[in-house]
């Protein structure tokens, strides 16, 4: 498990668990047999940590000083005068965890302050506070209860060695930019959609990818059909040349999968239409509201929408959809491995039963399956 997190430098955290949450369904497309308690166990261990990298994310511990310059959701500036403009709340906050341990927003009275949201309006001064700090590397999350997070200070959640490992400040951004490539694998300059999103200006990105290149840290390549240079690791280049056999295993894939962040590659290289349509109206959805991809090897066989009914112990499969041109009894090896990914996808949900929508009757006939 932790060679993925190593791999990829870092994967996204949402709390959406409909089907699933997303850093649980990443390692279980990767990890034969995982079960979303590993991942508990390695956050307990503080062998990965939260941060902002490209958004909310599970970082390996050993990274950390990698990552003390954090923006935030809106940037160092805003959250340094957070907590100045909160200095009274601030400074309250943080004399309680220091003597308390863990505690979480909900264990403050709510307190007025300056500091508005995404919508101008006033800010609970002690959440801006908890971030700020979070931001400013003072507190750290401790842990998680459904929803609610509980902090405490760094110094508690992570070993010495880790917080007096000085790291330049430039050397910081050219790591998080070299882990957005480190953790697709293909990336343009620009990326795609918010792929750079809390790193630096353009001009600096541009500047921080440069500088990457020359170091010998990524190597430019072109790609036949791609239009423009793609960029690689340089330990991974001669993957393009000699790429491994594709496993014949199917997986479904989680919505922020960092193989989903570049839409125009996907449509370029495999032909499949991907679009994240949780935040759509439902009038306006072509699929659905949590949808995953399904991979067959090496190509993009169609999309399946499950839900996890945690109180009866069971999934439901609400609709699937295959891509055009792919039939699954003619395709060979994939009803079987479908049947496997369904099985392993049934341990992973704790659920002893899948239960298929009344129009899948094809499906369900096909990949008749028992945990």
């Amino acid at each position: 498990m932790m060679r993925v997190f190593r791999a990829f430098g870092s994967i996204q955290f949402d709390p959406i668990a409909v089907a699933g949450r997303n850093h649980d369904l990443v390692l279980h497309a990767r990890v034969a047999g995982y079960e979303p308690a590993w991942c508990d166990v390695l956050y307990e261990r503080r062998e990965i940590f939260e941060a902002t990298n490209k958004a909310l994310s599970f970082v390996p511990a050993s990274e950390f000083p990698w990552f003390r310059h954090v923006m935030g959701r809106k940037g160092p500036r805003f959250h340094r005068a957070a907590l100045a403009e909160n200095a009274v709340v601030a400074e309250r906050v943080l004399m309680r965890i220091r003597a308390e341990g863990p505690l979480s927003s909900l264990d403050f009275e709510r307190e007025a302050g300056p500091t508005k949201n995404w919508f101008g309006m006033p800010e609970n001064a002690v959440r801006a506070v908890l971030e700020a700090y979070t931001v400013t590397g003072v507190i750290g999350l401790a842990r998680r209860d459904g929803s609610r997070r509980y902090y405490d200070l760094v110094e508690r959640l992570l070993p010495a060695e880790l917080l007096t490992h000085e790291v330049p400040e430039r050397e910081q951004l050219r790591h998080k930019l070299l882990s957005r490539y480190r953790a697709h694998g293909l990336l343009g300059a620009g990326g795609a959609g918010g792929t750079f999103d809390r790193i630096a200006v353009p001009e600096q990105r541009n500047e921080l990818r440069k500088e990457l290149v020359e170091l010998g840290a990524l190597v430019p390549v072109d790609i036949e059909g791609v239009r423009g240079k793609r960029l690689v690791l340089a330990g991974e280049a001669g993957l393009l040349q000699a790429p491994p056999e594709p496993a014949s295993s199917v997986a479904f894939i989680a919505p922020f999968d960092s193989l989903l962040w570049d839409t125009g590659l996907l449509s370029s290289l495999f032909g499949y239409d991907y679009v994240w349509e949780g935040f759509f109206p439902p009038a306006r959805r072509r699929w659905g509201y949590y949808v995953l991809p399904i991979v067959f090897g090496d190509r993009f066989a169609g999309r399946i929408e499950p839900r996890i009914d945690r109180d009866r112990a069971r999934v439901e499969v609400l609709n699937v959809w295959w891509e055009d041109g792919f039939a699954p009894r003619r395709t060979d090896g994939f009803v079987e491995a479908m049947r496997d990914a369904l099985r392993a996808y049934l341990r992973f949900a704790s659920a002893d039963c899948l239960e298929w929508a009344p129009h899948l009757t094809m499906e369900k006939r096909l990949f008749r399956t028992r945990p």
